[in-house]
Formats: structure tokens, C-alpha cells, sequence
């Protein structure tokens, strides 16, 4: 089953993809590999979701959060390669978590990243993973992810 099939067949749609808001681009290809920059839950450059998990947010609340980041990982993919069937597999995610001091839960709430990963690419979406805790992120972001994905050509 095409992976945007499995997106509508989960209610989920792709945020549309706005301009870099500073000097990067957000894909950069080196042979089958795509690295993506970091992505933030927002949509069309407006955050979605402020906060501090463990203060203002809920473990739950920052789970969603990093399920929006990873839509926008999606989306600017499917902007770099024009079919994200065209993804072979998840190499690396990283999931930076703005949290309390004292929070210790940082790969619970970045599962929401790569359960929707491992949900629309099963064993492929699932590659290895650091989950950190920030004491800030852009505008108040409460999760920002990069990732490394192979694709075929």
C-alpha cells in the first residue's frame, strides 16, 4: 500500500512546506541517503504547539507534538524526492524533547515520531534513535527532529 493511501486512511495530512526561516535548506542528498533538517510541529511556518513538557505540557501532549514533526519530516521528503514510497528505510532520528530539568521520559514522547514511522513503513520506519532533553527550542518548539533516510533512486 502507498504510504500517502496510509496517511489518508489514518485521518493524518501532510503540512504544506514553507520557506527555510534561516541560511539552510532542508534536505541535503548524498547518494541514497536524504538528511533531513529540523522539523518542528508547525504548519505553514506557525507553531502548532509551545511549551515544556513535564510543565506545560503532558507526556501525551508532547507525543502528539512529535507526530506533527514527523508529518513535517514527511512533507519536506516528499518535497525532495516526489513519492515517499520512494523511502527505503529510516537510518537515524533524532527527537530533541524541551522539558523539565527533573524529566527522564524523553523516547516515550518521541515514539510519537517513530510509531507514525514504523506505522506507515513497518520494520523500516523503525532506525536508530536519540531522544535528548533541551532546555530551548526555536520559538518555544517543545520537539525538534532531524533524520537520515535511505531511498532508492
Amino acid at each position: 500500500m502507498k504510504v500517502e493511501q496510509k496517511l489518508k486512511e489514518m485521518s493524518l495530512e501532510l503540512p504544506p512546506v514553507a520557506d527555510p526561516a534561516g541560511l539552510y535548506v532542508y534536505t541535503r542528498r548524498v547518494g541514497n541517503l536524504v538528511y533531513v533538517s529540523g522539523q518542528t510541529p508547525d504548519i505553514n511556518s506557525v507553531l502548532q504547539v509551545k511549551g515544556v513538557v513535564g510543565e506545560t505540557l503532558t507526556l501525551e501532549e508532547g507525543k502528539a507534538a512529535a507526530k506533527l514533526s514527523a508529518l513535517n519530516v514527511l512533507s519536506v521528503l516528499k518535497r525532495e524526492l516526489g513519492d515517499l514510497d520512494r523511502v527505503k528505510q529510516f537510518v537515524h532520528l533524532t527527537g530533541f524533547v524541551r522539558c523539565t530539568q527533573d524529566f527522564e521520559e524523553h523516547p516515550q514522547v518521541i515514539n510519537g515520531a517513530s510509531e507514525l514511522f514504523r506505522d506507515l513503513y513497518g520494520a523500516a520506519g523503525v532506525g536508530t534513535r536519540i531522544a535528548l532533553g533541551a532546555n530551548a527550542l526555536p520559538e518555544g518548539a517543545p520537539i525538534e527532529l532531524t533524520a537520515i533516510v535511505e531511498v532508492t533512486d
